[in-house]
Order: C-alpha cells, then structure tokens, then sequence
C-alpha cells in the first residue's frame, strides 16, 4: 500500500531543510568564529538571504556544468592559489559540495618526498591531470615553486628561474592536449590575514588549520608580495591567464568566484532519459534475519 500523500510531503520537507542545514552549518561555524575576537577587526558580513540565495542558484548551475563536462568529456583543471589563510579552501568547498565526487575532484598534495626531490618538477602532479569528463581542482598547485618554495629557501635561485621558463610550455601543453586551464590568486589584506591567524589560533577546532609555516609567513609578507606579482607577471598568458580574487570578503570572494568559473566554461542544458524507480522484487523464499542487537551503534541521540 502506499503511504499516505502527506507523509511524502513531509519527508520532501525534510529533505530540503536538511540540505539547507548542511550549507548553513559551515556558516554557523564561521559566525562562531568571527565571536572569539573583536567583530571591528573584519569586513561586515554579506547579508545571509543574499549570500545563500546566490550560492545555491550558483551550486545548481556548478551542477549542470558538472553534467556538460561528463556529456562533452571535457577535462578541466582550476587551479586555487592565494596566501595562507586567503579562503581557497572555504571557496573550493562551495565548489564541490553539491558535485559528484566521481567527476569534480580536489587535489591537495602533501609536501614532496625526497624521491619526488629528483623528479622534473612537473612530474608528481601529471597523475593528477583529469581524464575525459573530469574535473580536478588544485588546492595549490606547481605555483608553490614560485612562492613558498621560493621564499622559504626551499629551491634554489636557478630552480626558480628555471620553473619560469617551463612553466608557460608546460600549461600550453596542457591546453594543446584539450585540457581547460584555470588559475586563480585569491587576495587578501595584510590586516586581514593577521585577523584569520589570531581567530584559528583562538580556536581549538581551527588550530590544526596554523602550521609553522604559516607563521613564518607572517615574517615573510613583503617576500611573498615579490614573488606573487613576479609569478603573476611571468606565467599571465593567452593560454592560461590568472585571475585575481578580491576576498577579504570570504562570501563575495565565493560567489564572485563560481560566477566567474561558470563564465569560462560555455555549457547547455543535458537532456536526460526519464528515470522511473523499478518495482522491489521480491521473494517468497527469503526471510530476513535479525541483526544481532549488539551490532548496533547505541542511540545516544
């Protein structure tokens, strides 16, 4: 017997608020946040109706991208650059929370080993490139040559140099073999990084976000101010340009973003074959056995 029609309604209901509640989570978090410190130190907040509106209606089209990649077998790869701190992790995640993992992937790749020490440098992230109807984004990227490794002595002066001069053949390779490139430098004050830095180290559950090295960074903020506008002047080509990313304003900085993303890629509407939900099988034979009860997770809740 079916249920009765109001039961479904009333689940529907329940469907919606609950995927609402998974974007308003990572926004509640955030407001706790901005609470530990003093609110004069920030940019006002964009106002909530607006902001969630905007990336919903956005989150939808990232999604009928996400379907036009798979039906052309496109491969695409954005590449999320900006200081420590910047928002490219908040903005990658509103990237891909409503896309199929199978398809839109995040690569963030930890510091090389030493046997990647004696690779060519582009080497461990050509496994990462997308296959047809992928797409794969960087959680920084071959540019950490050009800033943090270069800033904090971690190559040589004749490496770095040497990154500039392969690194514009290398991405209009990318971009021969039919691989949509995408960069962009997410900027942000000095003023308001220091204010991200003291909330996460105010905060127990953002501390693991504060590496060393990301204090050392603090030092080093004019070196890395040198070695950005150098990256951003040598490697803006036709092929791959840079795009910069005001986002002191980590809710503009998100929407402007995959605006801008959903610029780049022309897409159309997929058509799709009706999807009708088979009837259940079932067997006269079958009894389903009981789950013993000390197999179940206690419902503390």
């Amino acid at each position: 017997m079916a249920p009765p029609m109001h039961d479904e309604v009333d689940r529907l209901k329940e469907e919606i608020i609950d995927s609402f509640d998974e974007e308003l989570e990572l926004q509640l978090e955030e407001e706790r946040l901005d609470n530990l410190v003093d609110q004069g130190l920030s940019e006002p907040s964009f106002e909530r109706k607006t902001y969630f509106r905007e990336l919903f209606r956005l989150q939808h089209e990232l999604v009928r991208l996400q379907d036009w990649v798979q039906y052309k077998k496109l491969k695409v790869v954005v590449l999320f650059e900006g200081r420590d701190s910047a928002g490219k992790g908040g903005a990658i995640k509103r990237v891909t929370q409503r896309l199929n993992p199978r398809v839109a992937r995040v690569v963030a790749l930890p510091a090389p080993t030493e046997r990647e020490q004696s690779q060519w440098y582009f080497q461990r992230y050509v496994p990462h490139l997308p296959s047809a109807g992928e797409m794969v984004l960087f959680d920084r990227s071959w540019y950490n040559r050009a800033g943090v490794e270069r800033v904090m002595g971690f190559c040589t002066p004749a490496q770095v140099e040497e990154f500039f001069r392969d690194v514009p053949e290398f991405e209009r390779m990318l971009v021969r073999s039919g691989i949509i490139l995408l960069k962009y430098w997410f900027s942000i004050t000095d003023e308001e990084q220091e204010f991200r830095f003291r909330m996460r180290i105010n905060d127990p559950l953002k501390q693991w976000k504060l590496s060393p090295m990301d204090l050392e960074s603090r030092v080093h903020w004019e070196d890395y101010t040198r070695a950005k506008e150098e990256m951003l002047e040598r490697t803006h080509i036709p092929e791959a340009p840079w795009w910069v990313v005001q986002a002191v304003d980590k809710k503009r900085a998100r929407l402007n973003m995959i605006a801008h993303l959903l610029t780049q890629i022309p897409y159309e509407h997929v058509p799709k074959e009706p999807i009708e939900l088979p009837a259940r099988v079932r067997n006269a034979d079958y009894i389903r056995h009981p789950v013993p009860p000390e197999m179940y997770v206690p419902e503390k809740y």
